[in-house]
Order: C-alpha cells, then structure tokens, then sequence
C-alpha cells in the first residue's frame, strides 16, 4: 500500500515541463534510430533526457557521474586524445595555407559572443554559449564548464545538436555563397607528407600553443597526444584503445551525462530557446566565414581552390569534410574533395581549441 501511495504521489507530481522534455529525448532516438544522426551521441543523450524527467528517479547518482566526467572536465579531455588518435593531419601538412579556413571559421564565435552579450548575458555565459558555433562538442563542454556557465546543460544539448545537423544546417549555406562554376572546380592530388613531418607536427604545435596561449595548451596537447601515438608507429595497442575503446566508453558516458543536464525544471525557459537560436547563427556564421575565405582564395589561385572546402573549416571532424565531398560531387561527379576538405576540417579542430583558449583568456 505504501509503494502504490508513493507510485501514485510521484505520478501526480509529474509535470507537463517534464512530459515536453520526455518527448524531446524520444526525438533525439528517433533521429539516432531513424536517420542515423551521430546515433553514438544522440541515442545515450535522448535516454539520459527521458530518464532526468521521470519524476521518481533519483538523480545522486546521475549527479555522480556528471560531477565525476563533465565537471572535472575528464571527458573533454579524454575525448580530445581519442580524436587526435583518429585524424590525419595529413591533408594540413601538404597544404598549410588550409590552416586558414579553420581560423575563418571560428569567426562565429566571436560574432555570436557579441550577440549574446546584446541579448543581456552575462559575458561568461556569453563566452560559453559562443563556443557552441566551433561545432565541437567536447570544446563547448570544456569552456561552459570552465565559467561554470548558468546554461551548461542548453549549451552542451546544442552543441551536440548542430553536430549531427552538419548535413543539414551546411549545404544550404554553401550553395548560396558559392557559384555552380566554383563548386565544378577540380583540385589538384595533395603532395604526399612524410612520416617525420607528421611526427614533429604536434610537439611542434604543442610547444607554439604552450606558449602563446597557455590557456588552450591542455586541449590542444590531448588533441596533439593522441595524433603522436597514432603517427609515431610504435604505441599501437595503445593509439587504437585511443581512438576505439576509450573514444567509445566516453561517448556513451558523456552523451548520457549531457541528456541528464535536460532537467525540466532549468532546461526550459526563453534563455534556452535563445540559446538554441545562437547556436545556430554561429554555426551559420562559422561555415559562411570559411565559404567566404574560400571564395578569396580561389579568386587569389586563379580557380585552384573550391570555395566549398572552406566549409570544412568548423570542428566536426570527419562530418563536415564529408559534407563538402557530398556537395561537391552534386555539380560535378569528377570532383572528389573530401582529402582536401580534411585539411580545413583538423586545423578547425586546433581553431576550436585555440578559440576556446583565447576566451578563457579574455573573460577568466
């Protein structure tokens, strides 16, 4: 009698809020399921979304392990040594003047922290919710909890969000900036990098962010970490339980952790749905910057570069190469973009890093 008293009381304290966030998290599955959006992501967010709102579930635990991988800021880090076991810097080192379009597209961030700040955020929480135009999750989470932003848990839902979007917030954007004669155009074979170039890169990156701007130094040294165990050849086991196992345990626990921040009761309010609306403008800004470089620099080559690597230039690594692959090869069935796309997409991924560094220089 007792525990159908406590069933009953618990029913009727369930809110609408609640039942609104439930459905959001069925959405997230569905996309995962359905459309096979970054489902490694959005499949343990949706569920941590609908398992946060039930109201008799007891969050200590849940609490735990956000406090334990978020607020320690343990899993960014970790996941920047997964994915620096995971790219080639290739594609950069055989085109440095690509390293260009991963700082154009960071101008998001600073053109959305101004919006933020307009619309009466504060300037760390402004900073945090800027970050969300890098397109890059763990990034995102690292600077909203660095400020201990009021908003963490609708800056890391939509930066998780725009990432899976990628192929379909990107295309539009290009092809309006973009002539159907650029996006015909053929680039030439990269030059093949050797393998002392690619391991002196991240020391040699590593050495130059330390002491520049100390304040990215501990993202960009995982990021550059992984790529020396996955570059150097002798630390194979290890750079594979980087890059698969570790990558994999962390996604499943960070996603959860990330759906678990979706609480009713903080997560819906006028500031969130701001929040999802700058997120996509600096998203939008973030591509549009790289297109527009891209544009320039074709101009300046005399038609050697496609304008749509640019892009490429935010951090969602390998989804926005593919996206300028898959764009492409629509006006011209020739054109296989995706090895030179790959140079803007990692130096977008060192950008996000550096950007994050240089507002938590401006405003910690």
């Amino acid at each position: 009698m007792q525990l159908f008293n406590e069933l009953f009381g618990n029913v009727l304290n369930f809110t609408w809020q609640q039942g609104v966030m439930i459905v959001i998290g069925c959405a997230l599955i569905w996309c995962a399921i359905k459309r096979e959006m970054e489902p490694a992501l959005l499949l343990p967010m949706g569920f941590g979304a609908i398992l946060v709102n039930l109201p008799f579930v007891n969050t200590e635990a849940i609490e735990t392990m956000f406090n334990a991988g978020i607020a320690t800021e343990l899993f960014p880090l970790l996941l920047f040594i997964g994915i620096g076991a995971m790219i080639d810097f290739g594609p950069l080192l055989s085109n440095p003047k690509m390293m260009l379009f991963g700082a154009a597209a960071q101008f998001g961030i600073f053109f959305t922290l101004g919006m933020a700040v307009l619309l009466g955020f504060e300037l760390k929480d402004a900073a945090s919710i800027a970050i969300i135009g890098a397109a890059d999750g763990p990034t995102s989470i690292y600077v909203a909890n660095y400020f201990k932003s009021n908003y963490q848990g609708a800056i890391m839902v939509a930066a998780y969000s725009y990432m899976a979007l990628v192929p379909v917030i990107q295309p539009p954007i290009m092809k309006v900036l973009t002539t159907e004669k650029e996006r015909q155009i053929v680039m030439e074979s990269p030059r093949k990098v050797s393998k002392t170039e690619k391991i002196l890169f991240p020391i040699i990156v590593t050495i130059i962010v330390s002491l520049t701007l100390p304040d990215a130094a501990i993202l960009v040294g995982c990021l550059m970490l992984g790529n020396l165990m996955k570059e150097c050849g002798v630390v194979e086991r290890i750079k594979k339980t980087a890059g698969n196992e570790l990558m994999n345990i962390i996604t499943i626990f960070l996603g959860f952790s990330v759906g678990c921040t979706t609480n009713a009761a903080t997560f819906l309010n006028i500031q969130t749905v701001e929040i999802i609306v700058l997120g996509i403008v600096a998203f939008g800004v973030g591509t549009a910057g790289g297109v527009l470089l891209g544009k320039v620099m074709c101009f300046v080559t005399h038609g050697k570069i496609n304008p749509l690597i640019g892009s490429a230039g935010v951090s969602a690594v390998p989804m926005a190469a593919r996206v300028s692959q898959k764009v492409g090869q629509e006006y011209n069935p020739r054109n296989y973009l995706l090895m030179h796309a790959m140079g803007p997409n990692v130096a977008g991924v060192i950008g996000s890093a550096v950007a994050a560094g240089i507002l938590i220089n401006m405003f910690g």
